[in-house]
């Protein structure tokens, strides 16, 4: 006979696995008593399975719906499947539920047996996603960053500039970047991942600059170890989504540009691969502040907008867009 423990897990994979069952038979599959079976559906409702039963000869059990979610039991298909599901919707595969899928992949893989682990991996290296545009940020940088936060540890971690040459620091709000070849690794006590229109960034006490810092995780390069374990500092939540709009807004792009675009706010903030918030002037009209590491991409994202726009300020983006539209003009001659 099975220990309790045992029992009951074996109990708990049979009622997930079916919605029915018949109390004799469920006790046969276990090898006890039925009065055995009683006090063990009992334990399971102790501890938060809503296991419903019904009486007389023909009765049995169903697990139900609770208020609250109890531990869930998966054999190792289900396992594979719901961390590769995770992993998708992380990278943003499904809209609002990055930050979320997150912190459950991160549950989830703190208790894979390694053989499972390695079969994820595999599913996830053989498969391509078609991104919407943006830069991706793999779901092994994304665990590994929130695995440090939920421990409390140091991460370190080189950080890339925007156009791709040399490892640089973040410079603070306000101040200029400074690029080398090679910096030191960053180290930082991480504090919270957040996701933002299409891209991820890390908000996280500096260490060596003594300061908060916003970081985009896709310049990070995560090194292991992680470093010592930190006592968290206080920045409540409504201070992180602002403190992320303001750091990015001031200090993530090497050009800035005010343009003026006829068409709605929600209209623009929908069409653009990064996250804005547009200044309203109508319900047909906005303000937009975009930044990017070069003018060239700025022109091409405006074109993607297909509205009209008028470049209020950055003459090297009046010139960029001067010098696509000159491309695609070129390109059409042929048709008159």
């Amino acid at each position: 006979m099975l220990e309790t423990s045992a029992r009951l897990l074996r109990l708990l994979s049979l009622l997930q696995v079916r919605r029915d069952w018949a109390g004799g038979e469920l006790a046969g599959r276990l090898g006890v008593s039925t009065r055995t079976l009683r006090t063990d559906v009992e334990r399971l409702r102790v501890v938060g399975y809503p296991v419903e039963g019904r009486p007389g000869v023909a009765g049995g059990y169903r697990l139900g719906a609770g208020g609250e979610l109890p531990p869930l039991l998966l054999d190792d298909e289900e396992a594979v499947a719901v961390a590769v599901g995770l992993r998708t919707a992380a990278a943003g595969g499904v809209a609002g539920i990055e930050e979320t899928s997150v912190r459950a992949l991160v549950k989830l893989e703190q208790v894979l047996p390694s053989r499972l682990r390695h079969r994820v991996r595999a599913v996830a290296g053989a498969t391509v996603a078609v991104g919407g545009g943006g830069p991706r940020v793999d779901a092994e940088v994304l665990t590994a960053i929130a695995s440090a936060i939920r421990d409390r540890e140091r991460l370190r971690f080189d950080y890339a500039g925007g156009s791709g040459g040399g490892v640089w620091s973040e410079a603070p709000r306000g101040d200029e970047a400074e690029q080398d070849d090679v910096q030191p690794p960053r180290v930082v006590e991480p504090h919270r991942l957040v996701a933002w229109g299409r891209l991820w960034y890390l908000v996280a006490w500096d260490n060596g600059r003594d300061a908060w810092r916003t970081f985009r995780v896709d310049r990070m390069t995560v090194r292991s170890p992680n470093g010592a374990r930190f006592v968290p500092r206080e920045l409540d939540e409504v201070d992180v989504e602002e403190f992320v709009r303001r750091s990015v807004g001031e200090a993530s792009w090497h050009y800035r540009a005010r343009i003026r675009v006829e068409a709605s706010s929600l209209y623009v903030q929908n069409r653009m691969p990064i996250p804005i918030e547009p200044e309203v002037v109508d319900d047909n009209t906005c303000i937009v502040e975009l930044g990017s590491d070069d003018p060239h991409q700025l022109a091409l994202w405006l074109g993607l907008l297909d509205a009209d726009f008028e470049v209020l300020d950055a003459p090297e983006l009046a010139e960029a867009v001067r010098a696509v539209g000159d491309r695609f003009h070129r390109a059409a001659r042929a048709f008159g």
